[in-house]
């Protein structure tokens, strides 16, 4: 059974050693003295169903999902939250009494990265999200939520675009990956989600100067599409900061206090990085 005084938590995947979370997770706990642990666990796609089964009698508090549980989390999960609906995947798991709820946090993450780093992004009227996957559905509920009015996705297969405009809705637009350039001069925000080595940065002298640009990939830190962006003088935002943001909530469920996001937790996590690449 779950110890009250010794919550227990747990982010799984296959494979998992890559993960950052424990770092993330292990500090916060350290800076506010809480008893309690967070576990990184191995689990294979066919154990998926099993493993989120047994959370109670293993006396688990909750726990973070990645890839490529995510969907098998939904499944399991008894209640979900809106986000989480409206994205199709889970990605954070937390009992309320019996019930197993299943949210998901990465739009949480990537609103607050781009409050702190790009402060007015909200105001943008038009957005253009590069590619189509899990992570880009979450970047797209955040910009709808944030009452961007019209937001274009581009990949290069085409029926996931339009997968993902059927699920969101009128205002979300799909774009063949050719037709790109033709939605930058009205776009006020671009948003990757493509790993750096599978993109071919456009031509971005089409934004205009007062675009923003961010890039949700933060191995390498600044990719290349945030390094042609800040050589036109754009302003820009890192990934680093989703990561550590869509944290904050899983926390604050499983050990009942919310977690700063601060220079040195992110400071912790690049030197991670530079020594786990």
């Amino acid at each position: 059974m779950t110890d009250p005084f010794f919550p227990r938590a747990f982010v799984c995947g296959w494979p998992i050693r890559h993960s950052r979370s424990p770092l993330i997770h292990g500090t916060w706990l350290r800076a506010f003295g809480l008893a309690g642990s967070y576990e990184r666990i191995a689990v294979a796609p066919e154990d998926a169903a099993a493993f989120f089964a047994s959370l109670v009698a293993q006396g688990f508090t909750g726990g973070n999902v990645t890839i490529p549980h995510k969907e098998a989390a939904h499944r399991a999960a008894s209640r979900l939250d809106p986000a989480a609906e409206a994205i199709g995947a889970v990605n954070t798991l937390w009992f309320e009494g019996e019930t197993l709820v299943g949210g998901n946090t990465d739009s949480h993450g990537f609103a607050a990265n781009l409050d702190e780093r790009l402060p007015g992004w909200g105001d943008a009227g038009e957005a253009l999200v590069l590619g189509a996957g899990g992570a880009a559905r979450a970047v797209v509920h955040a910009l709808l939520v944030r009452g961007i009015a019209r937001v274009h996705v581009a990949n290069r297969t085409m029926a996931r675009a339009e997968a993902l405009s059927e699920a969101f809705g009128p205002g979300v637009h799909p774009l063949e990956w050719a037709r790109i350039t033709e939605a930058l001069p009205t776009c006020d925000l671009l948003v990757n989600t493509v790993p750096a080595s599978e993109l071919a940065v456009p031509d971005l002298d089409r934004l205009p100067d007062h675009a923003l640009v961010t890039d949700i990939v933060y191995v390498p830190l600044e990719t290349p599409i945030l390094a042609t962006a800040r050589a036109r003088g754009l302003r820009t935002a890192d990934g680093l900061g989703m990561l550590l943001h869509q944290a904050v909530p899983g926390f604050e469920r499983w050990f009942g206090r919310r977690p700063p996001v601060d220079e040195a937790l992110r400071e912790a996590v690049l030197a991670d990085i530079a020594a786990n690449p």
